[in-house]
């Protein structure tokens, strides 16, 4: 475990890197934009999105400089819908990742100026790596942009909105997760496949059903945590999905089931690359890691 902890760490160093060097402020007009925009990207985070895609490029034989652009606009894209979740007119959170919010360190309008220039950086950073061929960026913009969009995260967010208060049932709340969290974490996966240009039709089938199962794993976990954990622990306020009366796993299954299906989701995504053999360790690493995951 500690080799894989190592390998974490070596990543999370990775992405951090290069998401800084995609940061810098092009002239002193836009320092205060690209500031927010940096606090809310470089600033703490899991990076379990960019993990997923090294882990998914070298599970097909690439290496990790191939994956860095798709690795980055993953977590962009995430950094921009964590910033637009936060908003007042949103969720109306003060605390990410142990710090005060964007809105709050700065203010809603420059916040919300962040959260699109995060996300058309995002779409930037793929079309403009020239390692890959234009058939492979096409495709990489055109997933993106589906996993991103309305039949994706901003959709799900759509439903998530629109249910507060509401009782659901488990294949509709498991349809909201889909799009919300698991689009992105879908693409992720995808994107670090593509990433390494050596990826048949069927091999991205079988990681598409891995990330779907962890995907919604990584979510589970998510509302597991947010009746477990702390603030301290978290970096956001604990207990806040319950406070809005969000619709949640444990108060559908019970906090047991709950646990008892994050339990089953891993264990279907670490069947889904049997047929990756050694190659697809990390991956399989992985998906023990977000289901183990205290924040």
């Amino acid at each position: 475990m500690s080799e894989f902890v190592d390998y974490l760490s070596l990543c999370q160093q990775r992405i951090n890197a290069y998401l800084g060097s995609q940061l810098t402020t092009p002239q002193p007009r836009l320092e205060r934009l690209y500031s927010a925009m940096r606090y809310s990207v470089v600033n703490g985070g899991k990076r379990v999105r960019p993990l997923l895609a090294y882990a998914s490029c070298e599970a097909l034989g690439g290496q990790a400089e191939q994956a860095d652009p798709a690795a980055a606009a993953v977590e962009l894209i995430h950094a921009y819908s964590l910033i637009h979740d936060d908003l007042p007119a949103m969720d109306d959170d003060d605390l990410r990742r142990g710090q005060p919010t964007c809105h709050r360190a700065y203010d809603e309008a420059t916040a919300i100026l962040a959260g699109d220039g995060l996300q058309a950086l995002a779409f930037e950073l793929l079309a403009g790596a020239t390692h890959w061929q234009p058939a492979t960026r096409l495709q990489m913009v055109q997933l993106l942009g589906r996993a991103a969009g309305p039949q994706g995260m901003v959709g799900g967010q759509a439903i998530d909105l629109g249910a507060v208060g509401e009782q659901l049932d488990l294949a509709t709340l498991e349809s909201m997760h889909r799009h919300k969290t698991g689009a992105l974490i879908r693409a992720a996966v995808q994107l670090g496949a593509l990433a390494s240009e050596h990826v048949d039709d069927a091999q991205l089938a079988a990681l598409g059903q891995y990330a779907e199962s962890i995907g919604l794993a990584f979510q589970v976990q998510d509302d597991i945590l947010d009746i477990e954990s702390d603030t301290s622990v978290l970096g956001k306020q604990q207990g806040a999905d319950l406070a809005r009366d969000k619709p949640t796993y444990p108060a559908l299954l019970g906090l047991d089931g709950a646990h008892r299906l994050a339990d089953q989701l891993r264990d279907q995504a670490i069947s889904a690359v049997d047929g990756f053999g050694p190659a697809a360790q990390r991956l399989r690493q992985l998906a023990d890691y977000i289901v183990q995951r205290r924040f």
